[in-house]
């Protein structure tokens, strides 16, 4: 009896110190939300617009406090979406109190910013010295090769005297998980269609099938064609002599390469900072005015009263069956629907940024999309991958653009299976006893392990009713890209077949119309819609952030300390995570997700 109040007693007290605990990271909560708020912020005469990239760029500047919250240190972050930041450097370019912009590269998060999303920065920087205003440039850790494709839109580069510049070309290294499976027994049953469709490769070969090295080799030339371009045009060096820095890897001075002609000058930050000063005739002794993205964002006008508007769709990341800030749910059908249903909207623009997904998800997209285009002008505007099921919600539309370094096509649909019969049995020494009411009722087998591995192979006969299925899907994807297309079944075949394009390739091929970025796309539905004056909204609306918080709070601090952990391999992680845990059917994604230095 003493035992059982003692362990009484201890549970209400552990229930007490769990709620005040709660309670205090309840009010930390409130506590940061509160730093977040708007302050008053004045841009002062001769200013200098500063640019640091060090947080993930989405497409869309997220309002919700708590997605900016690191959930371990209870600190604030303010990163902002392309959107915001293409919008302040635009604004920057006509307003007289910024005399011009310092792109600080110290501490830029390199695999958090994909070669599209660079592009369209690196444009909006190159339009911005189109005013007359400087950009000057500088690194006191060294240019990544990303940083640095970057770095050449300003007019003159500069550097720390001890960080050299490694530029050598673009890689791919692909694992695989074969022989791994095989040693805990598990079997992978793939149904596929399409000649590249190489998202299964890992769990069903030792190494990389010649038609997927084909492509890879195909688009990494392609992608590292348009930064030495880049680069060799704004920096007035041969691609020739880029590539013969990339295939002779050597240590070299910041100096020298000062000499080659990728830096305009070697200098510490304190002496870079008086650079910033003598370009704005500052003393030396006076303070310099630098400002912000993100404060700058909050000095700009956020509302228009023009009824005319232009509609911008957010569709980013995997296409499932859930709708959130980051993954395309059927929800987003109900936007365009409501979208197409508002008067006031007189054209759409949808910005994708997705590797695909589930087919069906991306189907009942499309739908809407479709449906939307026989009312008002629907442009797409591509991220940094518009592929498979990315593709698919994109192919109806009335217009569609690409950055050149956008991966999209992919148009393939693939089915996978894991079976673990050896493991199950031989290794775990579990066994099953089956009842069924018809010959396969027990399709798929049972799940014994919290994992979803079924404890017996597919039949012969299983196998080709999937295969059917697979099959009528990528017909139907076929069919729904001819006709968005204007091109015959046939036409569409032949560069599909699950092959992965960059945008320039794209272009080339007949799957995207244009190559801009998201501010051309827009422009372009403007005209199409006979629109002079107009206004932009953004959608899908975004939720109460406490809703939001509340209803995954487990799920969201989980996320930020695996972010916090596991750096630049949280996405390899999500992406493996998400493969062994999707429903089983039919799938429409890029075989990867993709990282530059």
């Amino acid at each position: 009896m003493k035992s059982f109040f003692k362990y009484v007693l201890a549970t209400i007290v552990g229930f007490i110190i769990i709620n005040i605990l709660m309670l205090f990271v309840f009010f930390g909560f409130i506590g940061a939300v509160a730093t977040m708020g708007d302050k008053t912020v004045e841009v002062k005469d001769n200013s200098i617009l500063e640019i640091t990239l060090n947080n993930t760029i989405s497409d869309r500047t997220s309002t919700n406090p708590f997605d900016n919250l690191d959930f371990i240190s209870m600190k604030p972050s303010q990163p902002l979406g392309l959107n915001n930041i293409l919008k302040s450097i635009r604004h920057a370019a006509n307003d007289s109190k910024i005399k011009g912009i310092y792109l600080n590269l110290t501490d830029i998060q390199s695999y958090f910013i994909p070669f599209a999303t660079t592009e369209e920065i690196r444009n909006a920087l190159l339009e911005f010295k189109e005013s007359g205003k400087f950009i000057y440039s500088y690194t006191n850790l060294g240019y990544s090769q990303t940083a640095y494709y970057l770095a050449t839109a300003a007019d003159s580069i500069f550097v720390n005297p001890e960080t050299p510049l490694m530029l050598m070309g673009l890689g791919s290294n692909l694992i695989f998980y074969k022989d791994l499976l095989d040693k805990i027994g598990v079997q992978a049953e793939i149904i596929k269609v399409g000649k590249y469709k190489s998202a299964v490769e890992p769990f069903t070969r030792r190494e990389i099938s010649e038609a997927n090295r084909e492509q890879i080799s195909s688009y990494l030339n392609s992608l590292w064609g348009n930064i030495l371009t880049g680069i060799a045009k704004e920096r007035n060096i041969s691609i020739d002599s880029l590539n013969w820095l990339a295939n002779h890897l050597s240590y070299r001075t910041s100096q020298e390469e000062q000499e080659f002609g990728l830096y305009d000058g070697v200098c510490y930050e304190d002496e870079m900072l008086l650079r910033l000063k003598n370009k704005c005739n500052i003393p030396a002794d006076k303070k310099l005015k630098l400002i912000s993205l993100v404060d700058y964002g909050k000095t700009l006008t956020k509302h228009s009263s023009e009824k005319n508007k232009i509609a911008v769709i957010y569709a980013s990341g995997e296409i499932g069956m859930n709708q959130s800030a980051k993954a395309i749910g059927p929800e987003l059908a109900n936007t365009i629907r409501q979208v197409r249903e508002n008067k006031n909207v007189k054209a759409v623009v949808l910005r994708v940024n997705s590797p695909g997904g589930s087919a069906l998800t991306s189907d009942i997209i499309w739908r809407e999309v479709a449906l939307t285009k026989a009312t008002k002008p629907v442009i797409v505007s591509m991220g940094n991958v518009a592929a498979s099921g990315g593709y698919y919600i994109s192919c109806a539309a009335d217009t569609i653009l690409a950055d050149p370094m956008t991966l999209t096509g992919s148009i393939g649909i693939f089915g996978q299976f894991f079976t673990g019969e050896k493991l199950i049995k031989d290794k775990l020494g579990l066994t099953s006893s089956t009842v069924k009411t018809n010959e396969h009722s027990d399709f798929g087998g049972a799940y014994p392990l919290p994992l979803p591995i079924s404890n017996r192979p597919l039949t012969a006969y299983e196998k080709q009713v999937l295969q059917n299925y697979i099959e009528n899907g990528y017909e139907t994807f076929l069919n729904r890209v001819a006709e968005g297309r204007h091109m015959t079944r046939d036409e569409v075949h032949e560069v599909a077949q699950g092959r992965v394009w960059t945008g320039k390739q794209a272009v080339k091929v007949g799957l995207v119309d244009i190559l801009g970025g998201l501010d051309d796309a827009i422009v372009i539905a403007a005209a199409k819609a006979g629109l002079e004056k107009y206004s932009l909204t953004e959608y899908p609306v975004e939720k109460n952030p406490f809703e939001e918080l509340f209803s995954g709070l487990s799920a969201s601090v989980k996320a930020k300390i695996l972010q916090n952990e596991l750096g630049e391999y949280y996405t390899t992680f999500y992406q493996l995570k998400d493969i062994m845990n999707s429903q089983q059917g039919l799938v429409s994604r890029i075989p990867y997700d993709i990282t530059f230095n």
